[in-house]
């Protein structure tokens, strides 16, 4: 019977409601051991309810708890970036994106809803109706038109056409009669439509910008513009008559809106100076800039009390600001530009990072933890590299330099000038004595990697150099060109050797197998293998639906690895010796412009323009297989549990990994070692909730140990374990929002608990008379979410009386913590 309940537990062990460290791990694709990053921000939201901050990315939704700032679910199905977000007045979220399709799900329990399809663009905003009955939808490039739907039911209604340009913003007046639309890329006009029957009613035009964002004031008689000529305008919502122009940004506005009283509003700027700035609404005044952002703010937002003001930006964070004073509150970190470049540290522990946001970041293989930044490139890093003995990182950025960093340290060394175009490409000579550098300036240049002097120049491309590698004897460079050319270099000389063609496109990636007897270039949808001694064409690899971003060997020379560009985003893996496809990885929704396998070639990492890395383990089948305790194709702490449920028992059992016929502290380490490489600790929550605690992994750790080995696996193993300890135990004790809320008859309230307490829970009225008082009684520290662990109220007093409708309040206190938040009943 054990058995049994434990199974139901582990069926619901990943719904919305687990309130995860490490959030980044949520939703892994098939195959994925565990992502860095947490992609690329697009938009942002708040609820009606203000409890939640929406914030849309290139891999999903994420929500944030607006009391602790905490991720509290990852919403994820579309295969595009999500570029735009909106609630409804219920609190259904609707999303766009680049995938041509609309989503709608219950931002309360997760589930999704309806997939709305008929664009044939990317999806760039949407929009609820004031009464929430209708949405709306702007169509990008190759759309350009705006739908509406039935919110309900999810069926089409209407398209509206007559924008020649992609649609970038889509805002109902207040009464829910008016649509505004803004296009864009050449189409410099605000359209208003009538929702009812979907006619054109009038244009609103902008002689030199688009518009990039359309919003309503509250009482619907003003329409704000936001456009790339910088300014902000402002309309009259009835008769379409301009009414004055915002002056101050030095780059183009992206997002406007107004605060809750219409009495205010936000404008964030693009390519500029990257600030918010607020502007009374009536007299169109400057009040203050925001500044703190660096990079475009794409998205701006107030809550809906109007106290706060979210923006969202180009350099990858979410910040919060006090909207009546401009002070910063808070940052929400975690997100990355999109990723050019990917490299493993020789001793494979660390992966580097460039991103188009002109960081390097460095993360922990073994944890999935970001380590540190480096920053100082002005723009986008297309490609990093360590040094042969780990000490240094090289970096090449679109800015027309490279730089040198510390790896330990991050400081940084001296940068290197001289190229005239962006450095796409760096490469460490075997020896480290040497570093290449290729350029859209058409050049490769040599350096000496201790100096930095210049060592010369190889000229001979006719187009931007795009991907250079060194052969393992370091005398050979080759080179992938625009223009569908490789090179080969005499590294010592610079003497040219071999031009190899048959590419019918821009050569994007090469790399030399480990022997350096071949050389794979992507271009164009293919890979191409040469013999690297005589230039000669072995063999062609396709299957790629797009451009091949990417090409890398595995340190055994047996497989190799690709990267699929615009119109793919897959990575494959094919076997040298017959070419032949072994396996498909998909995940990213970007270009995949990087991949890079781990020296013991356990694991390859893929870099993509969705902003994030993701590591694909490459461990043998059979290893994998004798993990998977439960058999469902995947090693996670489902199978650890198992493990554990069934500890010192004997027999030939599916939790005796290693076949020795006990379930020991050996079976253990190598379930918990097949995790360890993929982040999963964070996700055991909920179970251990209910059937680990602290002190059975403190035990685990204790044997592990005393077993005295050095071997990768036991440490992989033994350092999840201690990530399951910090994951089992909450950072901060904290009161969450109850679910569902409103609800009739009855809610579950959430807490966490940081240290063992004396815990009870008390219900006032509006009045602030207590209606009901829940004593918990004396509580270990953990996780309280899941209904079976949080607080139950049924809605009834102390008389066993169900209460009136109404607006209430619900006070924790936990020892020396005490917090309250409010709830709602609905009859």
């Amino acid at each position: 019977m054990k058995t049994v309940v434990m199974l139901l537990i582990l069926f619901s062990l990943f719904s919305l409601n687990t309130f995860a460290q490490d959030s980044p791990q949520w939703h892994l694709p098939d195959g994925a051991q565990a992502r860095l990053g947490k992609g690329i921000i697009r938009d942002l939201a708040y609820s009606p309810d203000g409890t939640r901050l929406a914030v849309a990315s290139s891999i999903g939704i994420w929500l944030y708890d607006t009391m602790t700032y905490d991720e509290v679910a990852l919403l994820t199905g579309h295969t595009g970036g999500v570029e735009s977000v909106s609630f409804s007045p219920d609190g259904t979220i609707a999303s766009g994106s680049g995938d041509a399709t609309v989503r709608l799900w219950d931002a309360i329990t997760g589930e999704h809803i309806h997939t709305l399809t008929g664009h044939t663009g990317p999806v760039w905003s949407v929009s609820f109706s004031p009464d929430g009955n209708t949405i709306a939808s702007g169509g990008g490039f190759g759309d350009n038109t705006i739908r509406l739907w039935d919110a309900e039911t999810g069926e089409h209604i209407h398209t509206l056409t007559g924008h020649t340009g992609p649609v970038h913003s889509v805002s109902f007046s207040p009464d829910g009669n008016t649509i505004a639309s803004g296009g864009g890329f050449g189409d410099y006009t605000i359209r208003l439509w009538d929702v009812v029957t979907g006619e054109h009613i009038r244009t609103l035009t902008r002689d030199t910008g688009e518009g990039n964002s359309v919003s309503f004031s509250p009482d619907g008689n003003t329409l704000a513009s936001g456009s790339w000529d910088q300014t902000v305008r402002l309309w009259d919502a009835e008769t379409g008559a301009h009414i004055r122009t915002l002056t101050g940004h030095t780059g183009s506005v992206y997002s406007v809106s107004f605060s809750p009283d219409g009495n205010t509003i936000a404008s964030g700027e693009g390519f500029g100076d990257a600030t918010i700035r607020l502007w009374d609404a009536v007299t169109g005044e400057h009040i203050r800039t925001f500044t703190g952002h660096t990079g475009p703010v794409w998205s701006v937002s107030f809550s809906p009390d109007g106290n706060t003001l979210a923006s969202g930006s180009w350099d990858q964070t979410v910040r919060l600001w006090d909207a009546e004073t401009g002070a910063h509150i808070r940052t929400l970190t975690g997100h990355t530009g999109g990723v050019e470049s990917v490299s493993f540290s020789p001793d494979g522990n660390t992966i580097a990072s460039g991103s188009e946001d002109a960081t390097i970041r460095l993360w922990d293989v073994v944890t999935g933890e970001h380590i540190r930044t480096f920053t100082g490139h002005t723009w986008s890093v297309y490609s990093v590299v360590f040094s042969p003995d780990g000490n240094t990182l090289a970096s090449g950025s679109r800015d027309a330099t490279i730089r040198l960093w510390d790896a330990e340290t991050g400081a940084h060394i001296r940068t290197l000038t001289g190229h005239t175009g962006g450095v796409e490409s760096v490469s460490f000579s075997p020896d480290g004595n040497t570093l290449a550098s290729g350029s859209l300036d058409e050049t490769i240049r040599l350096w000496d990697a201790a100096t930095g002097e210049h060592i010369r120049t190889l000229t001979g491309h006719t187009g931007g150099v795009e991907s250079v590698s060194f052969n393992p004897d370091g005398n050979t460079l080759a080179s992938g060109s625009w223009y569908q050319t490789v090179r080969l270099w005499d590294a010592e000389t610079g003497a040219h050797i071999h031009t190899l063609t048959g590419h019918t496109s821009d050569v994007w990636s090469v790399s030399f197998s480990p022997n350096g007897r071949t050389l794979a270039s992507g271009g164009g949808r293919e890979i191409r293998l040469w013999d690297a001694a005589t230039g000669e064409h072995i063999r062609t690899l396709t299957g790629h639906a797009g451009s091949v971003g990417s090409v890398s060997f595995s340190p055994d020379g047996n497989t190799i690895a690709s990267g699929g560009g615009f119109g793919d985003a897959t990575t494959r893996l094919w076997d040298v010796v017959t070419g032949e496809h072994i396996r498909t990885f998909t995940g990213h929704t970007g270009p995949v412009w990087s991949v890079s396998f781990s020296p013991d070639g356990n694991t390859l990492a893929s870099g993509s323009w969705d902003g994030t890395v993701l590591l694909w383990e490459l461990t043998p089948a059979l290893s994998i297989t004798a993990s998977d305790v439960n058999g469902d194709g995947v090693v996670n702490v489902i199978d650890l549990a198992l493990v554990a449920l069934q500890f010192g028992q004997a027999g030939q059992i599916d939790a005796d990994v290693n076949g020795d016929d006990v379930v020991d502290i050996d079976d253990l380490i190598q379930v918990a070692s097949s995790i360890g490489n993929i982040g999963q600790a964070p996700q055991a929550q909920p179970l251990a909730l209910t059937t680990i605690t602290p002190v059975d992994v403190q035990s685990w750790i204790a044997q592990a140990e005393a077993l005295n080995r050095t071997d990768a696996m036991t440490q992989r193993g033994i350092r999840f374990l201690e990530q399951l300890i910090v994951a089992l135990t909450p950072k901060t004790t904290t009161l969450l929002p109850n679910y569902p809320n409103p609800f009739n008859p009855e809610t579950w309230i959430p807490y966490h608990l940081a240290s063992d307490a004396e815990v009870q829970l008390a219900i006032y009225d509006i009045k602030g008379v207590v209606v009901r008082q829940l004593d918990l009684g004396y509580q270990a520290a953990g996780y309280y979410t899941r209904r079976t662990k949080a607080a139950y109220w049924d809605g009834r007093n102390a008389n066993g009386e169900s209460v009136a409708s109404g607006v209430y309040f619900y006070h924790l206190s936990a020892g020396d913590f005490s917090a309250t938040r409010r709830l709602v009943i609905v009859k």
